[in-house]
């Protein structure tokens, strides 16, 4: 990767070759197949990554392969153990059932949680906290 596509973020790299392209972010949008407030929210620096469907839509729409589009990703820091302060804390809230207001730590969208229930090799049961971030690939599996 060179100096400039490290220092380039996603939100101008897509907005330049947008422009290039001679595309409005409404002409990006039904080229991609993507809504007005995805490419708004790539172009304002709200969106560091990208789902892989999304990249795949907006290569399309501005001629390129999804790989040129990922060297300009920022993608979170996922090196979380399962067991960070930040997930016991969540667990604890899942159990609680406490979900009202839980955020992601990774990115701080929304929380997606369920309680799974299990059983161990004596048949005791053990209620075990799950969540997915909406947004980012943070997870806890339990």
């Amino acid at each position: 990767m060179t100096e400039e596509q490290t220092e380039k973020a996603l939100a101008q790299f897509v907005s330049e070759t947008r422009e290039k392209l001679g595309l409005s972010q409404t002409g990006l949008a039904k080229k991609s197949a993507l809504s007005l407030k995805t490419i708004e929210d790539i172009e304002s620096g709200q969106e560091l990554f990208l789902a892989s469907t999304i990249r795949q839509k907006l290569a399309r729409g501005l001629k390129l392969n999804p790989a040129d589009i990922k060297k300009y990703e920022k993608h979170p820091n996922l090196s979380l153990l399962p067991d960070n302060e930040a997930s016991l804390y969540i667990k604890t809230k899942i159990l609680a059932h406490d979900i009202a207001d839980l955020e992601c730590p990774v990115c701080g969208s929304k929380l997606v949680t369920r309680i799974a229930k299990m059983y161990d090799l004596e048949d005791n049961l053990i209620l075990v906290p799950k969540a997915r971030c909406t947004k980012c690939p943070y997870q806890i599996k339990g």
